[in-house]
């Protein structure tokens, strides 16, 4: 410590003026002090921000390393040896599989013990290796793009209230939809079968989807939505898988209920002469017949189809066994429109003048979605009128704008097909 104190001293000594007085080198040293502990704090400063910028290049460091592990374990992964896709035809008791390559010839293969045996059935597709050809993984089912987004309604929030007008079209399509899922012992004890499918047809807008997402909701089963147009596709065996994996898609998701809108789009008549892309249209529609049919029972799958054109449809579609019950949904009368206007205004702020009877006789030959499509447009003019509630005028302006539109564009269509 005695040496410490005399080097500093020492260092402090050095190129002090020798005329200094007491008071002065006393001043001196004070001064000198103070550089040094400004010194010595701008070093402090300096160890911290080097110790932080240390830190930070660790932390890059360990960063760049993980990134560099990502890329090595992906750089392998690209140079693994492709696998084959072959579909297991038959299971064998020692142990071995006869598969069927994505090539074409069949192999009696061996698999890896970390396959489950309950896995392995017929047409299950498989990863094989391709030197040895050993069953590596089970893949997984393959759907079409196309089943995959089909649109699958697990619950719907439509009620039979919701629909006006169609007591008689409702009570048929319970019977025929409803009850089996429901009370399957109801036709178990008078021994006869439940429908297979049913029929929905009658002009546009006059609520067919709205009764089949209604008898859904009302059996809580899934409900697939598909448009007939969607099954016409480019290549040739498209349009037929399509049908196959979309009644399994149903079975899998039993009680279900799949729904067709437009059939008519692919079940129309056959005829001679037909282009490649009616054949296509022609093998989609046999395939659909032949699900419609089939051998093995559907379970707890029913068939909805709806169209506007029933008389263009293939005789095989309407002949019973296929859809047993045909439900007409015909254009609301005068106390169904009454309906329809109440359900559609029932959460609407309506002034306590409005006659709904008026408003039927007014909008006579308006289907259910001109109804609605009435209630909206009387709704926005209330709201570019700013009001606070739909008084009789704006219900009568919307009646005149949808139903005259209507009558524009059915003048017209007259006019083109004069």
């Amino acid at each position: 410590m005695v040496e410490i104190l005399e080097d500093t001293e020492r260092r402090l000594m050095v190129n002090i003026p020798q005329d200094l007085s007491n008071d002065d080198f006393s001043r001196y040293l004070i001064d000198r002090m103070h550089q040094l502990e400004e010194r010595n704090h701008l070093i402090r400063e300096q160890n911290h921000k080097i110790v932080a910028e240390k830190r930070y290049a660790e932390s890059q460091k360990l960063k760049f390393e993980r990134e560099l592990r990502t890329i090595k374990s992906e750089l392998e992964k690209l140079k693994t040896t492709p696998l084959i896709v072959g579909t297991i035809v038959e299971v064998l008791e020692n142990g071995k599989l006869v598969v069927r390559s994505s090539t074409g010839p069949q192999f009696v293969v061996g698999l890896s013990q970390f396959i489950k045996e309950s896995e392995l059935e017929p047409g299950t597709q498989v990863a094989m290796n391709q030197q040895t050809l050993a069953v590596i993984s089970v893949l997984p089912t393959s759907r079409s793009h196309l089943v995959r987004g089909v649109e699958v309604i697990e619950s719907l929030d439509v009620e039979y209230s919701d629909i006006g007008g169609l007591e008689d079209q409702i009570r048929e399509l319970r019977e025929a939809v409803e009850l089996p899922l429901t009370r399957p012992e109801l036709f178990t004890r008078i021994g006869i079968d439940p429908p297979k499918g049913v029929m929905l047809y009658g002009p546009p807008g006059t609520g067919k989807t709205m009764l089949a997402k209604a008898v859904s909701h009302q059996t809580s089963a899934t409900f697939l939505r598909l448009v007939g147009s969607e099954l016409v596709q480019k290549y040739i065996g498209e349009g037929a898988r399509m049908v196959r994996e979309l009644f399994k898609l149903a079975k899998d998701k039993a009680p279900s209920i799949i729904f067709i809108d437009e059939l008519d789009s692919i079940g129309a008549k056959r005829y001679d002469g037909a282009t490649a892309g009616d054949r296509e249209v022609q093998r989609t529609l046999m395939q659909l017949l032949a699900e419609m049919d089939g051998f093995n029972p559907r379970g707890d799958v029913r068939l909805l189809a709806a169209t506007n054109r029933l008389d263009i449809l293939d005789p095989a579609l309407l002949r019973p066994g296929r859809f047993d019950r045909f439900i007409e949904v015909t254009p609301p009368n005068n106390e169904a429109r009454v309906q329809i206007l109440k359900i559609h205004t029932r959460n609407m702020n309506l002034s306590k003048d409005v006659d709904f009877n008026y408003l039927a006789k007014l909008t006579e030959g308006t289907s259910g979605s001109g109804l609605k499509a009435i209630a909206t447009e009387a709704g926005m003019f209330a709201i570019r009128n700013e009001k606070d509630c739909v008084e009789v005028d704006d219900l009568i302006n919307a009646i005149k704008k949808v139903v005259g539109e209507k009558d524009s564009s059915s003048s017209v269509s007259e006019n083109m097909f004069a």
